[in-house]
């Protein structure tokens, strides 16, 4: 194919001309005021409204030389404003009366009454001349050329709806593009050849596929092609406004035909995939996906600007990579220190019409659009209108008329499309690029076009849609209808359009042949921004292990830091004191919590220049006022943040839209985009992950092995059982395990904060990305058993996967082994120590996967005397880690020699419910698993002594 495609395209041009507006006293007095409004009466005082109009035409009338006595402008006045109320609700509502459906099946709409020149007393008046002040670049004209001049500009191919927009500025650039005599859907000769050989393209491609490979499903974009120019003219004029990356999404629908067509993935290649080949090298590892799921990367050349393009993987939850998009495009921004004006790299987002109404991530995204530390600078969708969801009509996938409607919320402009007008798309395109770098705002194309086949090729349509598809059956292709169009038009001779496709069908045949010696040689797992960076060596201390300590110079800088109050800042009087608690930390060398540990490991990457970006609801303070990243001034409410003060790195905490399934997209795309960045998400309770569950499934867990892309995405979700309900307690553990394979993600629960400050400085040091999911505290945060000294975060330390006693207990001495993970481990030491048992060891596991099974088994080799082990958990039994661990704990004994020791159980029952609401009820539950664990039924059996405290954990068996 080589460049020819990109040669085409730039040959289209827009003819510009004049851009007229109101020009009398009191300008745009209409035209500005807000769609929302019932009418003008609502906005203005009639009297003044016509007091104005009436010096306005007087004025106008005597410089044309019309009649100008008080009687003749009184009237002149009076049409005016029926007039130009007539234009008002012509920019409101003309694209309900616009010719957007191909089929005619669903703009067999009647013209709205109020549309209509009798509405307005106008009926009979054609012939008047009418005073309008430069709208629509006129100022007299005839009450009937007014009218035909607004169904041509708002009830035409293209139809616009923008008076819901708050801004007048936005409001008025649109008014004037759509309204300019010299801003009308306007192509050179050239352009419109290019426009139908990408059109040709599109169209003959999907052909190819279907007589290769029949009955394979490829979800083709038959009946949409006008998409391919559209895209293409995005590139184009993106690009010489500035773009010089643009990042896509898509789901299945047209996303072969934009990876060959716009992306330009070589033809060969795909063909490879269709025949069962893969798309990575054999030595690559990794699941793989249908290759309608698959993604790629690649340059493209326009007028001489180069503009890099990715289209993101993406499963078949359609909307699912919205947010990731979003999360990679603010990545690449801040990459490119492009974060203040946003104009180098665009999000284009391509939907279906019922997805885009249907699913609840559509809105989650758009509500991201103006939010600081997550917008963008816009948004590109564009809606591939088949009218049709699946087997659902539109009646049954939404309530409001268009799909698009819920982009309204944000005040997005809207341009509705005759998808069978090529020339029409790629203006809506050009012009909603034009707007989107302008103003930085989210702006969306519904393309209105249909489906020729079934929602998958093998699929029957007629079952559902009889009538529809009688009428797309006899419908012309795009290309036909086009290019009968410019033959009419004297732009090509008959036969031009059947060359340029058997031209291109001979370039697909030479592909197709190449495509059976083919061979994939190289995968971009490691490049560009990730360059350095591979898959986790076999060797498990090379995976596992790495240096985490800092020295004591970045301790000491850091405890200043995340102490002194700057003199200009005046800090609530409780968060003194927690400042103060800080400072004693520091001066002691004891007792480092939870939330300092946090800021240490945060600090000190930022000293080494990674960057630190971490968001979720209410992150700043933290849910549990435990975090305190963000000091807000008592009297101005001006934030000051300790950790954005430090060198290198750059610090960032937001607190989200209150969002989960959206946020947590976000920010995997920003992790995806940039491995030199923590980035983290934190849950307000563990369980809000719920919903965020498909982004969990799909991207998290198994995007790694499907589209061999690494992520290293920290999750933070609260966790543990305090009495606080079922919602408050449980992060669903369980769901996390479950979905533990092929080394593909990490998943802790962490006991103390040096092991916490230790496993977010691994995140970053070793060699390679996973995601990391965590269980964090809550009751911990203040324990005052969960603390760190000093020492624990320096020298030699580093993250330890198990946690030894705090009580020393000969190994020789232990009768029973309690292995646990979490908060429930300080319960049960408490009580074991208060009864003064001598025989029982309790170990936590604080990595649970990858489980260490290894370094287990070394601990319990050491166990000469053992005879039993019991798995302790807070979750009932069919949550929590129990069935995880189960039979990686007898592994781990089995390898230690004890042959035949199978773990037990001591924790809640059985439950639907992940925990009791009833605090009675729960303490009750808790005392009962503590003593089913500690075996305190036949304590009377057991020897009893005081057991010497450690200080510490053995890091032997990490």
């Amino acid at each position: 194919m080589g460049k020819e495609p990109d040669t085409l395209l730039p040959a289209m041009t827009d003819q510009e001309g004049p851009q007229p507006g109101p020009s009398w006293g009191n300008p745009g007095w209409l035209d500005t005021v807000s769609g929302a409004d019932a009418d003008l009466a609502a906005a203005m005082d009639p009297t003044q409204m016509r007091a104005g109009v009436r010096d306005a035409v007087g004025k106008a009338a005597k410089q044309a030389g019309k009649a100008a006595d008080p009687a003749s402008i009184e009237k002149a006045a009076s049409l005016s404003i029926a007039a130009m109320t007539l234009v008002r609700l012509y920019r409101v509502r003309g694209h309900m009366a616009a010719d957007l459906d191909p089929l005619g099946l669903s703009s067999k709409r009647e013209m709205p009454a109020d549309l209509t020149l009798a509405f307005h007393g106008l009926e009979g008046k054609e012939a008047e001349e009418v005073y309008v002040g430069g709208v629509l670049g006129m100022e007299w004209t005839t009450v009937g050329a007014l009218h035909e001049r607004l169904k041509e500009v708002y009830c035409g191919k293209v139809g616009l709806e923008y008076m819901h927009i708050a801004d007048t500025e936005e409001r008025r650039f649109l008014q004037d593009k759509f309204e300019s005599p010299g801003d009308t859907i306007q192509f050179s000769d050239e352009g419109k050849k290019a426009i139908l050989a990408a059109v040709l393209r599109g169209e003959q491609y999907e052909e190819f596929l279907g007589k290769k490979y029949v009955g394979t499903k490829r979800f083709g974009l038959d009946g949409g092609e006008s998409m391919i120019p559209a895209l293409e003219a995005v590139i184009k004029h993106g690009g010489s406004d500035g773009v010089r990356e643009i990042i896509y999404g898509m789901a299945h629908r047209g996303r072969l035909n934009v990876l060959a067509n716009v992306m330009g993935k070589p033809y060969k290649v795909i063909f490879h995939e269709f025949s069962g080949g893969s798309a990575n090298p054999e030595d690559v590892g990794g699941s793989g996906d249908v290759k309608y799921h698959l993604g790629t990367s690649t340059d493209r050349e326009f007028d001489g600007i180069d503009v890099h393009m990715s289209l993101v993987p993406n499963p078949s939850h359609l909307e699912a990579v919205n947010p990731v998009v979003l999360g990679k495009t603010r990545a690449q921004q801040a990459i490119r220190d492009d974060l203040t004006n946003k104009q180098q790299v665009l999000p284009v987002l391509i939907h279906g019409d019922a997805a885009f109404a249907g699913q609840g991530v559509v809105w989650e995204s758009l509500s991201l659009s103006g939010v600081p530390g997550y917008d963008t600078g816009g948004c590109l969708h564009f809606i591939i209108n088949n009218q049709i969801g699946f087997t659902t009509s539109p009646k049954f996938a939404r309530s409001s008329p268009y799909p698009s409607d819920v982009a309204k919320g944000v005040m997005a402009p809207i341009l509705h499309v005759n998808g069978d007008d090529p020339e029409a798309v790629t203006f809506a395109c050009k012009l909603a690029v034009e707007y989107r770098q302008k103003f930085g705002r989210d702006v969306v194309i519904d393309m209105w076009c249909y489906r020729r086949f079934g929602h998958n090729e093998g699929d029957e349509p007629k079952f559902t849609q009889p009538l529809m598809y009688d009428v797309i059956r006899k419908h012309p292709k795009v290309s036909v209808c086009y290019a009968d169009r410019l033959v009419e038009e004297g732009v090509i001779e008959e036969g031009y359009r059947e060359k340029i496709a058997a031209e291109f069908v001979a370039l697909l045949d030479e592909e197709f042949e190449a495509a059976k010696s083919y061979s994939p040689n190289e995968a971009d797992w490691f490049g560009g921004r990730w360059a350095g960076l591979n898959k986790p060596a076999d060797d498990e201390t090379a995976r596992r292990n790495v240096e985490t300590a800092i020295p004591d110079k970045t301790f000491e800088a850091l405890g200043r830091t995340l102490t002194e109050v700057p003199e200009d800042v005046n800090i609530h009087k409780t968060l003194g004191r927690v400042l103060k608690a800080k400072q004693e930390m520091f001066k002691t060398g004891e007792g480092f919590d939870w939330a300092t540990a946090e800021a240490l490991a945060f600090g000190s990457l930022l000293m080494e220049g990674y960057n630190v970006r971490l968001s979720g609801q209410d992150s700043g303070r933290g849910t549990f006022s435990q975090r305190h990243a963000v000091w807000v001034d008592q009297k101005t409410e001006e934030k000051y943040i300790p950790l954005t003060t430090l060198p290198h790195g750059k610090f960032e905490v937001y607190d989200s839209t209150l969002s989960e399934y959206g946020v947590l997209g976000f920010e995997y795309g920003f992790a995806m985009a940039d491995p030199k960045s923590l980035v983290l998400w934190e849950a307000q309770f563990g369980d809000f992950a719920n919903g965020a569950q498909i982004m969990i499934d799909q991207f998290i867990a198994s995007g790694e092995v499907k589209w061999l892309r690494a992520n290293g995405l920290v999750m933070l979700l609260p966790h543990g059982y305090e009495g606080q309900g079922p919602e408050h307690s449980s992060a669903r553990l369980e769901r996390f395990l479950q979905m533990c394979a092929n080394d593909n993600i990490q998943v802790c629960n962490i006991t103390t904060p040096a092991n916490y400050f230790h496993v977010l400085r691994r995140q970053m040091l070793r060699t390679f990305r996973k995601p990391l999911v965590i269980m964090t505290p809550k009751s911990l945060l203040r324990h005052p058993m969960a603390k760190s000294p000093r020492e624990h975060f320096q020298g030699d330390h580093h993250f330890m996967r198990i946690l030894s006693d705090t009580t020393e207990i000969p190994d020789k001495d232990v009768r029973r082994l309690v292995l646990c993970s979490g908060k429930v481990f300080y319960d049960l030491v408490e009580k074991r120590d208060a009864e003064g048992i001598d025989d029982i060891s309790i170990v936590r596991i604080e990595q649970l996967y990858p489980f260490p099974g290894e370094p287990l088994a070394v601990r319990l080799r050491r166990m000469t005397n053992l005879k039993e082990i019991v798995w302790c958990q807070e979750e009932p039994k069919n949550n929590g880690a129990w069935f995880f661990v189960d039979r990686l704990i007898e592994d781990a004994a089995r390898n230690a020699g004890h042959e035949g020791l199978r773990p037990t159980y001591a924790g809640r029952e059985v439950a639907a419910s992940p925990a009791t609401g009833l605090a009675k009820r729960h303490h009750a539950q808790q005392e009962g698993l503590v003593s089913v664990a500690l075996d305190l039924a036949n304590t009377g059996q057991t020897k009893k002594r005081t057991p010497k405290k450690s200080g510490g954990a053995s890091k032997a068996f990490s």
